[in-house]
């Protein structure tokens, strides 16, 4: 049982789009991620995600809507529902708490799919 300091976690990695494990809570992993640009459409079969802003602000599309997610806000994608985030201008730092068996990308594999996550 250790304390987990959130500003020293993100400031390890520069990478943007591939998620760090940086706790494990019964079947789900706490993810930090940096976001910046577009991602890709994709959707997740089996597993809900939380996506918590800490800083800068985050657009959540969806096929019939956009969500701006601001800092100190979240928002839960159901299973099953396509999304693509974004972050037009800036940087967006984000905590992820998703099952361990979500991958990033979903239903796309492509260059931007982290197969293998570091725990930082």
């Amino acid at each position: 049982m250790e304390k987990v300091n959130i500003s020293q976690k993100f400031a390890l990695f520069q990478e943007y789009w591939s998620p760090k494990i940086v706790g494990d809570l019964n079947d789900f992993y706490i993810k930090l991620a940096k976001f910046q640009g577009e991602f890709v459409w994709h959707h997740h079969e089996d597993e809900d995600e939380l996506f918590l802003v800490v800083k800068g602000r985050m657009l959540m599309h969806f096929r019939d809507r956009d969500e701006w997610v601001e800092e100190g806000e979240f928002i839960i994608v159901p299973k099953g529902v396509e999304h693509k985030p974004s972050v037009p201008e800036g940087e967006c730092h984000v905590i992820l708490i998703e099952p361990k068996s979500t991958l990033n990308t979903g239903n796309v594999n492509n260059e931007r799919t982290v197969a293998k996550l570091d725990t930082i």
